[in-house]
């Protein structure tokens, strides 16, 4: 019973960290724009499709794994540029709806540029199972771990120690304020969409050894995502972490102590819970009126 519940849990904290990752993504370009950006989901695709292609090319897994993330960063930049920065000026549901769209039209690419296969990504460090109190894990699942551990600490020296991060911040917390100190507003909601794009890549690429990937993935990983930032509160950095944490965590107990049918139908049920019983989520979200 004991190995069982470990079990469970390594399984909850690594599709956690992976939601983290995602809603981070959300709270990134929320914060800059308050713009919901339901094409996130469409990036962790992007990175785990593109890896999948470099590393079939030939490429060695570090410069494939790097090339997937400029590749999603790209893109987002791209999406920024061509679409929500042209329609800035618009109300928050027409900038959703360009979002949703740009998340059809990338899926819709991606089934031209790939196929709708279900591909496999070779793990970083081999695939024997590690035994631990019991449990066995996957190699792959503590380099999950270990490198959203790693982006949550170079995240937040970049937010408090570099010029664009603070920029960033400043930004969130009161548009018009950080426009009057100076501040490039369009350089950062442009910047911000490179970055959640990247940290999408990068889950993207994490969870493709454990998950395969496919051009469909996106989706689900998308809405979890967004369940994850809700959960912890919109908007809020170490909401989203401790948000997708949980959810990973209630999501794998919940599978494997009622039943796996409810996986996916946990993730939308906390997000009605939260919505109507703590609108704010756990750690408060961010809020603007919007002029």
């Amino acid at each position: 019973m004991g190995g069982q519940w470990v079990q469970f849990l390594a399984g909850g904290l690594t599709a956690g960290a992976i939601y983290a990752l995602v809603a981070l993504g959300f709270s990134i370009i929320y914060n800059a724009s308050r713009v919901l950006n339901f094409a996130q989901g469409e990036f962790v695709m992007i990175g785990g499709m593109s890896a999948v292609s470099l590393v079939g090319a030939g490429a060695p897994m570090p410069l494939a794994l790097l090339g997937a993330v400029a590749i999603a960063a790209v893109v987002g930049l791209l999406l920024e540029r061509l679409a929500v920065g042209r329609a800035r000026n618009a109300d928050v549901v027409t900038l959703i709806i360009i979002t949703i769209g740009a998340s059809i039209f990338l899926k819709g690419l991606a089934q031209l540029v790939w196929d709708k296969s279900i591909h496999p990504l070779p793990p970083l460090s081999g695939d024997t199972p590690i035994a631990l109190f019991g449990a066995t894990i996957l190699p792959q699942s503590l380099w999950v771990l270990g490198v959203t551990v790693l982006i949550v600490i170079a995240l937040s020296w970049f937010f408090n120690r570099t010029i664009y991060g603070k920029a960033m911040l400043a930004t969130s917390y009161n548009r018009l304020a950080a426009q009057l100190v100076g501040v490039e507003v369009k350089r950062v909601l442009f910047a911000s969409f490179g970055l959640a794009a990247a940290l999408g890549a990068i889950a993207g690429v994490l969870i493709a050894p454990i998950t395969f990937t496919a051009y469909d993935i996106g989706v689900m990983l998308g809405l979890k995502g967004f369940a994850a930032a809700i959960l912890g509160g919109l908007g809020s950095f170490p909401g989203a972490i401790v948000g997708g944490l949980l959810l990973g965590l209630l999501e794998n107990l919940g599978a494997g102590y009622v039943s796996s049918a409810y996986k996916d139908v946990i993730a939308f049920a906390i997000i009605l819970a939260v919505l109507f019983f703590r609108p704010d989520g756990l750690l408060g979200a961010i809020k603007s009126e919007r002029v």
